[in-house]
């Protein structure tokens, strides 16, 4: 699943990919689209203080492709 965040700002970012993740099941991987800048520093380190699990950060032409799966006790 790929979530598409580009253009939009943090923290509505951070809380967009929360709750999207809330929605699956544990276990489960998210792909997440974010702009560079406050979006990229923050969500990650964010999600990660959540309990869930960054797997790839890849830099892409204009965004950065963030795949995270959700941790077992979230």
């Amino acid at each position: 699943m790929t979530l598409d965040l580009r253009g939009v700002p943090c923290p509505l970012s951070f809380v967009r990919t929360k709750l999207r993740l809330e929605q699956l099941p544990a276990g489960e991987k998210l792909t997440v689209w974010l702009d560079p800048g406050e979006a990229i520093e923050q969500v990650p380190n964010s999600l990660m203080v959540e309990g869930h699990i960054i797997l790839s950060l890849l830099p892409r032409e204009d965004f950065y492709e963030l795949t995270v799966q959700r941790s077992e006790g979230v």
